[in-house]
């Protein structure tokens, strides 16, 4: 199983601007220290070997996207930020013909605009010889759609889109057979409902879930998460705040922290959290930092002889084998 990341941000996309981009080239050139270079390749060494991820890269500003690749014919992605336009067309690079009817399995947590805002973009849409198949909690997935195209918001109404388009409900407590996965849903904390999805083949399994608000102080409503996130090889997860901010001045604005994040993935036996729909007010810097600090938070609070988790911080374009 193979994930990839095509969007990781919250709320909104968002980028480094020139200035934070120019801070990264003087950072670089400084740590340098006036020494040369005898070709590409000594340069390309240096800058992965020398420089931290927030300097030599980025963690994006796609807004939520991410495809869970089993090997199957059918794609298989959660959420249609604006990271869906790139996996649209990375999607047609790979099967290398537009001729050919592709399935496109797109599972939604929810219907905010950040993650829907992607689809009027997503190239494979406008192939009639393709099938787009929405799988969600909600009932109205289709009229969302539809009023996201209309007229002043914007000129290509859905209608002019012409794969064959399948919508299918999906309700919490149950199961389902889907492009190869056996997929479980949940309801989650967030407002207007959200749903965390886990995905099962071949023994690995892959928990999507964001855009969710939990309290470890009412264990009673949080072991139904313990329960499905038991055991998994990833959960990808909400840490849009620190611990702070979500039990403060936004608590019950409907997201998570990196601290909740760990605990509830330790109770579970998680192998490994992935950091995910990241604060858009955050540079790369920030996020970073946040990540140093929740790996260090692990390793604090990790019970005696129990397996570590391993902590990942999603950016743009980032390949995970499980």
């Amino acid at each position: 199983m193979k994930i990839r990341i095509w969007g990781c941000r919250g709320s909104l996309p968002t980028a480094p601007n020139a200035r934070e981009v120019r801070g990264k080239v003087v950072q670089a050139l400084a740590m340098a220290g006036g020494r040369t270079f005898e070709s590409p390749a000594a340069i390309e060494q240096f800058v992965d070997a020398e420089l931290e991820f927030p300097l030599r890269g980025t963690y994006g500003g796609e807004s939520s996207c991410v495809e869970i690749d089993g090997g199957g014919e059918e794609f298989v992605v959660c959420d249609m930020g604006s990271g869906l336009r790139e996996f649209g067309l990375d999607s047609i690079r790979r099967t290398g013909s537009e001729g050919d009817g592709r399935v496109y399995n797109i599972f939604l947590s929810h219907l905010h605009w950040d993650h829907i805002m992607g689809f009027p973009f997503f190239t494979p849409a406008f192939n009639p010889a393709n099938t787009i198949r929405f799988h969600g909690g909600h009932e109205s997935i289709e009229a969302v759609l539809r009023r996201q195209q209309e007229d002043p918001c914007f000129p290509v109404p859905l209608d002019w889109m012409q794969a064959k388009f399948e919508f299918n409900r999906v309700r919490p407590g149950e199961s389902y057979e889907i492009a190869g996965f056996r997929v479980s849903v949940v309801e989650q904390h967030h407002h207007g409902l959200s749903y965390g999805y886990r995905f099962e083949e071949a023994g690995r399994s892959v928990v999507y879930s964001t855009d969710s608000e939990h309290n470890l102080e009412q264990m009673d409503q949080e072991q139904r998460f313990v329960d499905f996130f038991a055991n998994a090889d990833m959960v990808i997860f909400d840490t849009m705040y620190s611990l702070g901010d979500a039990i403060t001045i936004k608590q019950d604005w409907g997201h998570s922290s990196n601290i909740v994040a760990v605990d509830l993935c330790q109770l579970a036996g998680v192998r490994r959290l992935c950091m995910f729909h990241h604060e858009p007010i955050h540079n790369d810097r920030m996020i970073h930092d946040v990540f140093l600090e929740t790996v260090r938070y692990e390793e604090l609070v990790r019970r005696e002889g129990a397996e570590p988790l391993q902590v990942l911080c999603a950016y743009d374009g980032m390949e995970i084998e499980i």
